[in-house]
């Protein structure tokens, strides 16, 4: 996990909240973010509504399909300490970026 200092400098304490929103609650609050025009053109929220978003579709996918195995049950507890982290991170202002799902998001352009 990388750290990009530049976008998070300008953001608000309501950037921050609906920012760690969106990682806490996902993939509710960051589609109502995209839905929303004027969070959608705030930097930070953007950034981490999608890769929040990304990161909740490829986190339930996983569970799912492997919770018929029995492995699930173990993966459940780790996504969510990492989630709760990340939107920790993501209410301090920290704009972060995760190894493959940033960078899918940026290559399609989301970002």
């Amino acid at each position: 996990m990388s750290v990009q200092s530049g976008m998070a400098s300008d953001a608000t304490s309501d950037d921050k909240l609906w920012a760690a929103l969106s990682w806490v609650f996902t993939p509710l609050v960051p589609i109502i973010v995209l839905l929303l025009e004027e969070k959608k053109a705030r930097p930070y929220i953007k950034l981490h509504a999608v890769t929040a978003l990304a990161w909740g579709i490829v986190f339930y996918a996983v569970v799912t399909i492997t919770s018929f195995i029995f492995i699930g049950i173990c993966i459940w507890p780790i996504g969510l300490i990492l989630t709760f982290y990340w939107a920790y991170k993501a209410y301090q202002g920290t704009a972060f970026t995760l190894p493959v799902i940033s960078d899918f998001v940026k290559k399609q352009g989301w970002v």
